[in-house]
């Protein structure tokens, strides 16, 4: 057999439509323009790129994005100072300060300096027991986007996600460990598989649903999944493409790929996420997401349909 492709792309697109369609209404409505502010240290590179590809989406949905970029040598107590300000801005309804920060930062005493109803990460503390206990909170965007996509794969099928074996392989605070609390929440029988995990092969081959979130290139094999499980592949991995020859400086070509080898497991899996245009795509359309979910939860508003978990 031959997986369906999970399209993370398309199914990205669609959230950003959801998302402009209750800007507009928030606006038209009740004058509320919802507000992102995404801080940045320093100039890590890819942090750059994310934070550029934010600020250019969230004014696509039609919503205010306020971009504060600091020096790397910004002080700890200046940066908290930032965000003390946002928390007490109205107009900014949402905040994320890029990771990772300079080593002088401690990370989790920034995280949880947010105030948590802003927090659209969904790392704070407190947003983390909320989860955990199945209560109302932020979601971390990449395992919230996961959730959407198996939803809506199941729903297609006429099933839901309720009763169903999933294996998480990774433990990580930002995907593997919220993404089975979100399964949990939905009634899904759900197990975390780690790198001390004994016979991860034979766990995986009992699961109906196998999030790979463990950041080991092609670590999945097409031997590790049943016939017609569903795969989502959340790693994203840079390795050399020999096949594709070298470059003109005499360098290897690179590639991302993902934590699950896409060729074998395709064969075996009744639907799977590509690397790239699968999770990746989803992770700032959920930030959105959020965005405008905190706004109407800020306002006493009802929450948009089909973005929240």
């Amino acid at each position: 057999m031959s997986a369906a492709i999970i399209d993370g792309k398309a199914f990205a697109a669609t959230v950003r439509e959801k998302v402009a369609v209750h800007v507009a209404r928030l606006k038209q409505d009740h004058g509320i323009i919802p507000g992102l502010a995404v801080v940045l240290v320093g100039e890590d590179p890819a942090s750059q790129v994310y934070v550029r590809n934010k600020g250019k989406q969230t004014l696509e949905v039609g919503m205010n994005s306020y971009e504060h970029k600091l020096d790397v040598s910004t002080s700890q107590e200046a940066l908290l100072a930032l965000i003390d300000q946002l928390n007490n801005d109205p107009a900014v309804h949402g905040i994320l300060c890029q990771l990772p920060l300079p080593d002088h930062i401690n990370e989790d005493l920034v995280i949880n300096s947010i105030a948590p109803h802003k927090d659209v990460d969904g790392f704070h503390i407190s947003n983390v027991g909320l989860l955990g206990t199945g209560q109302k909170s932020m979601v971390p965007c990449t395992p919230l986007g996961c959730l959407m996509m198996l939803r809506d794969h199941y729903e297609k099928k006429g099933e839901s996600l309720s009763g169903k074996n999933a294996v998480v392989i990774g433990r990580s605070n930002i995907v593997g460990k919220p993404m089975a609390n979100l399964l949990l929440k939905d009634s899904c029988t759900v197990t975390i598989a780690h790198s001390r995990t004994k016979e991860i092969e034979a766990l995986c081959r009992g699961a109906d649903i196998v999030v790979a979130a463990v950041g080991r290139a092609e670590m999945v094999t097409g031997d590790w999944i049943a016939d017609g499980a569903t795969v989502i592949d959340v790693g994203i991995n840079r390795i050399e493409a020999l096949e594709k020859g070298l470059k003109e400086d005499g360098s290897v070509k690179m590639k991302l790929v993902g934590d699950v080898d896409f060729a074998s497991a395709s064969q075996k899996a009744g639907a799977i996420t590509p690397v790239p245009g699968g999770v990746g795509p989803m992770t700032i359309a959920c930030l959105l997401a959020n965005t405008v979910t905190a706004c109407c939860r800020d306002n006493g508003l009802e929450e948009p349909e089909g973005l929240t978990a």
